[in-house]
This record gives structure tokens, C-alpha cells and sequence, in this order.
């Protein structure tokens, strides 16, 4: 059972990457574009239409909204062009690109933030 869940987790991540990908492709028709570009928005997004923190429910939108925004986009796209768009997400997947650079400006930006907030709960 967790190796269909790890499975299932992959496929959601790849099919994200592939609606981002069809939300900028010519093949797929405009309505198919803007909804695809809403469901991957809101699958990158951190926020969420329900929050995290509120228990069972704060987690549902995730499980259910996500999904089935991307069954309704990928029957909206013609089989062989989703096709095409997964093994282009597959392959962007596998040759993300690493900063070493944005790596040390996110960990300034928050040693600096921590600092901060030392600097304050001090001062006071």
C-alpha cells in the first residue's frame, strides 16, 4: 500500500508539471490552458482555499480539489498531447536545476530573520 501511495504522489507531481507545461503549449485549447493554469497554480500555491492547520478538513482540499482539477484538465487534452506533455514534466523533473546561490540567499534571508527577531525579543 505505501508503494501505490509513493506512486500516486509521483504521478500528481509529474501531472502538475505537465499542466504548468499545457498551460504554455499551443496544442492545448485556451479554456483547457487557463484552468490548467489555475489547477497547477493552486497545487504550487502555499495557499490553500481551506488552511493546513484546521485538522482533517485543512488537508481534504488537498486530496480531493487537486486531483480532480487535474482529471477534468487532462480530459480536456487530446491523449497524445498529454502524453507528450508528462514526458517533457518527466524529463524537466529529472533535470531540475540546482542554485547553490539561491540555496545561500535563502539561508541569509533567514539567519538574517532569525537575527532580527533575537535583536528584538533582546531589545525588549
Amino acid at each position: 500500500m505505501f508503494g501505490q501511495l509513493k506512486y500516486w504522489a509521483k504521478s500528481i507531481k509529474r501531472d502538475v508539471m505537465a499542466l504548468y507545461l499545457a498551460a504554455r503549449d499551443s496544442r492545448v485549447p485556451w479554456y483547457a490552458k487557463a484552468l490548467a493554469a489555475f489547477v497547477a497554480a493552486y497545487a504550487l500555491s502555499p495557499i490553500d482555499l481551506i488552511p493546513d492547520f484546521i485538522p482533517v478538513v485543512g488537508y481534504l482540499d488537498d486530496l480531493i480539489i487537486v486531483p480532480l482539477g487535474i482529471f477534468l484538465v487532462i480530459r480536456m487534452i487530446l491523449t497524445d498531447v498529454m502524453d507528450d506533455l508528462r514526458k517533457q514534466a518527466d524529463e524537466a523533473l529529472i533535470k531540475r536545476p540546482r542554485s547553490i546561490l539561491g540555496a545561500f540567499f535563502v539561508i541569509c534571508v533567514w539567519i538574517a530573520c532569525i537575527v532580527w527577531v533575537g535583536w528584538v525579543v533582546w531589545k525588549e
